[in-house]
This record gives structure tokens, C-alpha cells and sequence, in this order.
């Protein structure tokens, strides 16, 4: 059986990791739970940004990872948040231009358009794609 104890604790902690094997719903409660850190942290205009790019990421967990496995990290900044998504396939990614009527291949593209910086480095067996939002004016 799961409890859920001290839902909301007075202090929030700056930094969120976990590992997940996603699947077709997991960029939704992504997204509520990147939404509820944000909320407390009193970065709530980071939201949709936030939640936009997450998803993304995590969308392409789903779809070119075998297994589905990956790392997320939520960070607080100073100067605003930064998530991590780690996943075991290396090699480089590149935000590129989507044919006008394709279904996909525009997540990276979108990643870049609604955050301030964005990125992959490699690590060990993998990778990491990572995004961060300025706060401005939180």
C-alpha cells in the first residue's frame, strides 16, 4: 500500500530526481509535477514553458529510447529552472525544421523556441538533454 505523508512541507526542496519508465501518459503527470514544484518555488510564469518543453522531452523518451527508461532532474536556479532528461541512447540531437505536414519532428524545434537554453551533453551510456527558463521579473 502507498502513503502519501507531508504533501505540502513547508520547505520545498530545490532539486527533484527520479527515474521513470515512461509511457504515453507519463508527460502529463510530468508536467502536474513540474507545475507543483514551480508553484512553490513561486515560479509559477515558468509554467508553460516549463511544461511544454518537459513534455517534449520526455515524448521522445517514449519514442526513441528502447525501454523507455530515463532520468529527470528538476532544479531550482537562481536564476530560474532547469530540468534534466537522462536516457541510455548516446549520440547528438539537433532541433531541425519538420516537413509542413508531418506528424512529428518538431519537439526539439519547440524545446528551443519556448526556453532560454537548451542542450544535450553525453554521460555515460547516454545522454542528457536539458532546458533552462529564466525567471524574469518572479
Amino acid at each position: 500500500m502507498n502513503h502519501a505523508t507531508d504533501l505540502y512541507p513547508a520547505e520545498v526542496p530545490s532539486s527533484y530526481r527520479m527515474g521513470f519508465t515512461v509511457g504515453e501518459h507519463s508527460a502529463g503527470h510530468m508536467r502536474r509535477i513540474l507545475r507543483i514544484f514551480l508553484t512553490r518555488w513561486g515560479l509559477d510564469p515558468l509554467a508553460d514553458a516549463g511544461e511544454l518543453a518537459l513534455g517534449e522531452l520526455v515524448a521522445n523518451v517514449v519514442r526513441h529510447v528502447p525501454g523507455r527508461s530515463c532520468s529527470v532532474l528538476i532544479l531550482r536556479e537562481p536564476h530560474g529552472l532547469r530540468v534534466e532528461v537522462a536516457d541510455a541512447v548516446p549520440g547528438p540531437l539537433h532541433a531541425k525544421a519538420a516537413e509542413p505536414f508531418a506528424e512529428g519532428g518538431r519537439g526539439l524545434a519547440l524545446v528551443e523556441a519556448v526556453t532560454d537554453r537548451w542542450g544535450v551533453e553525453p554521460s555515460t551510456g547516454g545522454k542528457t538533454v536539458w532546458f533552462e527558463c529564466d525567471a524574469r521579473n518572479t
